[in-house]
């Protein structure tokens, strides 16, 4: 223990703690990559393509191209749409700032609409309200784990011929009930946009992304995209277009296709552990607990609760060896690198709010009973209830 780490501050119960998945798959694992280090074939080839279809069966899609990251899976898309200076993409202020800079990074003007209060989700109602002429597609996140509200969304789409492109990065294996049937996330859009960043549901030992399609002619566009535009599969050295150098190399793909077979095992301990904190965590009245809306299934990325007087309940959790994190902090509209967008603080309340509120607490498979048990007493008697 270092001299600055006492007994009282040391976590005990980190936020994340990837090392408590990897021990019981170890051996799976390392021989998946030693059978890479064995073939000698690390970008693309086999492997990828192996995990690509398993990937495909499982989120329900026809097709699914593997790329570097969740981030390039979104910028990659927006490459699709052939983008021209103004055409308007509308998204969510309240995500990772990949999401907008992404549509920044593909040459589009951003759109914020303001978020559902009750899933932090996009507001159909107030996406309604923000397509003007120059809008070309619908952004929505599917936030913590928790699809977005999609069949607004689809008819707003179908009405006014945009493009829908779903921002799937922290919501693997996630479904809403749609037109009487559970769809997945990442099938009901144009494409879908998966992340296997180490702490994602799915994550790898390194950075890695997917998109996913049922259109074959985009597949294999995003196919040459992710190798500089070549037709890699038909003529080498030739370029139909500039793309960028985003492949999935083969051993993300060997680690992402073993953890997929446990991925479902995952969720159900997932969506149990945020039961039980949603039995502990009901009773404290200062607190709001992650809403699960009916026609969702919710895959719980993250635990996120509202929390009066955050911070300070952030430092309490802290001094007792609790892991806490704060997504987000600060919404997008309002970050200093979009203020040519023009937005000001008011403008979107809802957003603005959830960033004052938030607190995201420990959960994972692994975590125990016992430990969600000491994290609600944290959180209880910090409010005195």
């Amino acid at each position: 223990m270092s001299s600055r780490q006492t007994p009282e501050t040391k976590t005990l119960i980190p936020l994340f703690d990837l090392a408590r998945q990897h021990v019981p798959i170890a051996e799976e694992l390392i021989s998946a990559v030693a059978r890479v280090a064995e073939a000698q074939n690390f970008v693309l080839g086999a492997g990828v393509a192996e995990f690509e279809a398993a990937a495909a069966q499982y989120i329900g899609v026809g097709h699914t191209v593997g790329v570097a990251s969740g981030t390039d899976a979104l910028y990659l898309a927006l490459r699709l749409l052939g983008l021209q200076p103004g055409d308007e993409i509308i998204t969510s202020p309240f995500t990772f700032f990949a999401t907008a800079g992404a549509i920044e990074n593909a040459g589009g003007r951003i759109v914020f609409a303001d978020i559902d209060p009750r899933t932090f989700n996009l507001d159909p109602t107030a996406v309604a309200a923000a397509i003007s002429s120059r809008t070309r597609a619908i952004l929505p996140v599917h936030l913590f784990g928790q699809m977005a509200e999609m069949g607004p969304l689809l008819e707003l789409a179908a009405q006014r011929g945009l493009w829908l492109i779903e921002d799937a990065a922290q919501s693997i294996g996630a479904k809403a009930l749609v037109e009487g049937r559970w769809r997945s996330a990442g099938t009901l859009g144009t494409v879908g946009c998966f992340s296997f960043y180490p702490t994602k549901n799915l994550g790898g030992w390194g950075d890695g992304g997917l998109v996913s399609t049922d259109d074959p002619e985009l597949a294999e566009r995003l196919r040459r995209l992710r190798v500089h535009g070549e037709d890699y599969a038909n003529a080498r050295y030739v370029y139909g277009e500039v793309g960028t150098n985003s492949r999935l190399d083969a051993i993300q793909a060997a680690v992402l296709h073993v953890k997929l077979r446990h991925l479902p095992g995952w969720t159900e301990t997932r969506r149990a552990r945020a039961a039980g904190y949603d039995q502990r965590l009901g009773e404290i009245d200062a607190i709001t607990t992650p809403t699960a809306e009916p026609d969702r299934f919710h895959v719980y990325s993250l635990y996120t609760i509202r929390a009066p007087r955050r911070d300070q309940l952030r430092e309490h959790l802290g001094k007792r060896g609790i892991g806490t994190g704060v997504y987000y902090p600060l919404p997008l509209h309002l970050q200093p690198c979009f203020g040519h967008l023009g937005y000001r603080a008011g403008d979107l309340p809802e957003a603005e709010r959830a960033a004052e509120e938030v607190l995201s607490l420990p959960l994972y498979p692994e975590l125990t009973v016992e430990e969600q048990a000491r994290v609600a007493a944290g959180i209880a008697e910090f409010y005195g209830a």
